[in-house]
């Protein structure tokens, strides 16, 4: 492993001594198809909220997602608008979703890999929105969101 990649997950609080990092126990399934009562199911969608397909349109018909509304808590789900705006408005729903976290440790939030499937984007655009959020035990990345953040 590089020494920058290990300070990093040093600093972050993610590396044992056995050289295991705390973060490889926080990553999203990725097919989250039940949720124990303490989880959320954290998914992109439509600025519109238009729930049809995808992840948003599981969350909608499993998850208690709410068509129409395209952000924030839904059910057992929460949505984050990533298909139809620009990165700066995904980066700061993610600011929101973060600070939501925060004040829910009691619930563990398994975020999907947000605006990678149809919204189109990248994981390396998207993934660095996720890095205080990664910093709260209480929320999940996808495997691939752990490695672009891991790479940096």
């Amino acid at each position: 492993m590089k020494n920058a990649v290990r300070m990093w997950l040093e600093k972050m609080g993610w590396w044992r001594p056995d050289g295991v990092g705390d973060w490889e126990s926080r990553v999203t399934p990725d097919y989250v198809t039940m949720l124990r009562p303490d989880e959320v199911f954290v998914f992109g969608c439509r600025h519109s909220g238009r729930h049809w397909e995808g992840a948003a349109g599981f969350a909608l018909a499993h998850f208690g997602a709410v068509f129409g509304q395209g952000e924030g808590p839904q059910g057992q789900s929460y949505a984050i608008p990533t298909a139809g705006v620009c990165l700066r408005h995904i980066g700061d729903a993610v600011g929101r979703f973060t600070q939501y976290a925060a004040r829910h440790p009691e619930k563990r939030f398994l975020v999907t890999a947000v605006g990678c499937g149809l919204g189109g984007w990248r994981p390396s655009q998207v993934a660095p929105f996720f890095r205080k959020a990664a910093a709260l035990k209480n929320v999940w990345l996808p495997q691939v969101f752990w490695e672009q953040l891991e790479g940096e």
